[in-house]
């Protein structure tokens, strides 16, 4: 069973986590700066539209003097009788002007941010990316393909949310609360303490969602992980649904996983959509306080008419900023719980690569000595006291049945797996974790079962991670020495054909073909075949047989196979049961001893 990637981190991840997101940040910090300003200037500017309501009332409506100033403010300030009505007079220009500086700060603040969170998620996922490539084998094969794909996706997306339009929220919202309540103290600053009791109760109450938040925004994260497995798996064997009428079992295995997905969206939004009621009814205490205070004398005395309405209007005006502030408080703790996930992921050992030798080109004499091998959460040895000794421009054949160990060879002498429990491996005497990584694979050539074309040309595919040099001339000469230019030559576009995702508009045989051309043209002194020939026709068979006789010629060749007639030619064969050599010699030797070996090839070619 594959195993899911979950945050390192839990109640107390939040500031490790955005820590570490700052620094994915700071090379931003300018553009970052400028949206933060913008922000800020929008919420000031929300909460000077308030204020201006003092002045508007108290000296634009004051209906204890017909110039519209109260008696006292006129006779201090020595105004005349037009004073009111050019308060009233320059409103509208104030609303106007005020309005051009708040969208302009909005365009500025969104734009930036945008920017912001876009070049975050650009360097991120490039990061992810390049993560899964140094990522060892042994990972890959127990995660979920979907879940992989889902980091990539999915949890990205979440980080710009919260990077994006969560922190648009909270700073615009933020300083628009601090702005009102600025203001508020600026009129009365003991009837707003006395009021700010409630904040507390709302600091409570968001911490406490604040973690129901994080925690099911994991599972949501996981969720959609088995949502774009369950995708990938049906489109993947999408014949063989059909072939088996499996659509019934497909729909209801995606019906459960959908389902479950939804259920942790809807626990997330009855969290959401408790607490901000919750909230608003926090604040409605301070809201009827307020109200209740307009009865007091002393309070009385000290607001204006336009003072209490500004007021007033400050704390419902204010109420917003904080039901948004808790809305995206559930977006932010996604943010966090997707980056928590995908630091857990980016911190994932990759390949160990502690060589330093490098060689242009191996000879090719390979070694096991007393290798035991077990691959990572199995009980049983895959290799036990395997020994080999092959001599350069030898061929190496591994017969046997399915699971008694034929690929682990292969899989050990690349460095897909390297943790041997016991023995050593070498390749011209030289230990193959000596190699550097990338040198040791360049030695090697590999066509396998399981053939991976890239959507792209035939010919890019053939020289696939192949330097500039490579000439077309090269490539065509690889594909006819593979008897692969039989089939090119009939294509609409011959080499620049294009094959599909996986070489899907391509036969399995013909997939083969390009597999085995990309091996000729690499060139290289290892070659491994991992039942190279398994998906050819009997006629495309004898064809290719030839190239690989070509293509093994001063080459060092280790052939697994089920399909004996291919390996009859080889310098030694090594019949292999349960991670054991259990007989070894030429195809004459081991036909005379009528062992193993001679019973394999009577099953398969007894009746001929």
């Amino acid at each position: 069973m594959a195993k899911s990637l979950q945050p390192v981190n839990h109640d107390n991840e939040v500031w490790p986590v955005f820590k570490r997101l700052m620094h994915y940040i700071a090379p931003l910090k300018s553009m970052l700066f400028v949206s933060i300003i913008a922000l800020m200037v929008y919420g000031v500017v929300d909460a000077l539209f308030i204020a201006f309501l003092k002045p508007f009332i108290d000296e634009g409506f004051d209906t204890g003097n017909a110039t519209g100033l109260s008696g006292e403010v006129m006779s201090n300030a020595g105004l005349g009788a037009d004073s009111g009505i050019d308060v009233l007079a320059i409103a509208p220009f104030v609303v106007i002007v005020m309005f051009i500086i708040r969208g302009l700060a909005n365009f500025v603040s969104t734009y930036a941010l945008a920017y912001v969170s876009n070049q975050i998620i650009l360097r991120m996922r490039q990061q992810v990316f390049e993560h899964y490539l140094k990522l060892p084998v042994s990972y890959i094969d127990q995660q979920n393909t979907g879940s992989l794909i889902s980091r990539v996706t999915y949890d990205t997306e979440q980080i710009a949310r919260a990077s994006g339009n969560a922190l648009i929220t909270i700073v615009r919202d933020s300083v628009s609360v601090l702005a009102y309540l600025g203001w508020m103290f600026y009129l009365s600053w003991q009837l707003t303490l006395s009021i700010l009791v409630i904040a507390p109760l709302i600091g409570l109450v968001i911490s406490i969602v604040s973690k129901r938040f994080r925690k099911v925004s994991v599972q949501i994260q996981a969720a959609m992980g088995d949502v774009t497995v369950a995708t990938e798996q049906m489109v993947k064997g999408h014949k063989n649904v059909l072939i088996f009428g499996g659509q019934k079992i497909e729909s209801e295995r995606f019906a459960k996983v959908n389902d479950r997905n939804r259920s942790r969206n809807m626990k997330l939004a009855l969290a959401q959509s408790i607490s901000q009621p919750v909230i608003m009814i926090i604040g409605s205490f301070a809201l009827a306080f307020v109200l209740f205070a307009a009865n007091i004398d002393s309070f009385k005395a000290e607001l204006t008419a336009g003072a209490f309405a500004s007021m007033i209007a400050a704390m419902l005006a204010m109420l917003q900023p904080i039901k948004n502030l808790t809305r995206v408080n559930a977006e932010f703790q996604r943010g966090i719980a997707a980056c928590s996930t995908v630091f857990a992921l980016l911190d994932t050992e990759v390949e160990k690569d502690t060589g330093q030798y490098q060689v242009e080109r191996v000879q090719g004499n390979i070694a096991f000595n007393q290798v035991d091998f077990r691959y990572p959460g199995a009980h049983d040895l895959a290799l036990k006291s395997f020994n080999l000794n092959l001599e350069k421009g030898k061929t190496l054949a591994l017969v046997g049945r399915s699971g008694s160990g034929k690929s682990t060879v292969t899989n050990l002498i690349t460095r897909f797996y390297d943790q041997l429990e016991q023995g050593s491996i070498t390749i011209d005497g030289r230990s193959i974790s000596d190699y550097k990584l990338t040198n040791l694979r360049a030695q090697i050539a590999m066509v396998s079962q399981q053939v991976n074309l890239f959507n792209d040309t035939i010919a890019n595919n053939i020289a696939y991670a192949m330097d500039q040099s490579v000439s077309r001339a090269q490539i065509e000469a690889a594909a006819t020495a593979a008897h692969a230019m039989e089939f090119i030559n009939d294509l609409p576009d011959g080499l620049d054909t294009e094959v599909g995702e996986d070489g899907v508009l391509l036969s399995g045989g013909q997939r083969q073909r390009i597999a085995i051309a990309r091996a000729i043209l690499r060139d290289a002194p290892i070659l491994v075949l991992d039942e190279a020939t398994s998906a050819l026709d009997t006629e495309s068979e004898r064809a290719i047989q030839d190239a690989l006789v070509n293509l093994q010629k001063q080459r060092t060749s280790i052939v697994v196979a089920h399909r004996l007639s291919t390996i009859e030619n080889a310098d030694v064969i090594m019949v292999m049961d349960k991670g054991r050599v259990i007989e070894q010699g030429d195809h004459s030797s081991l036909m005379a001893k009528q062992g193993a070996y001679y019973q394999l090839y009577q099953m398969q070619f007894g009746s001929e």
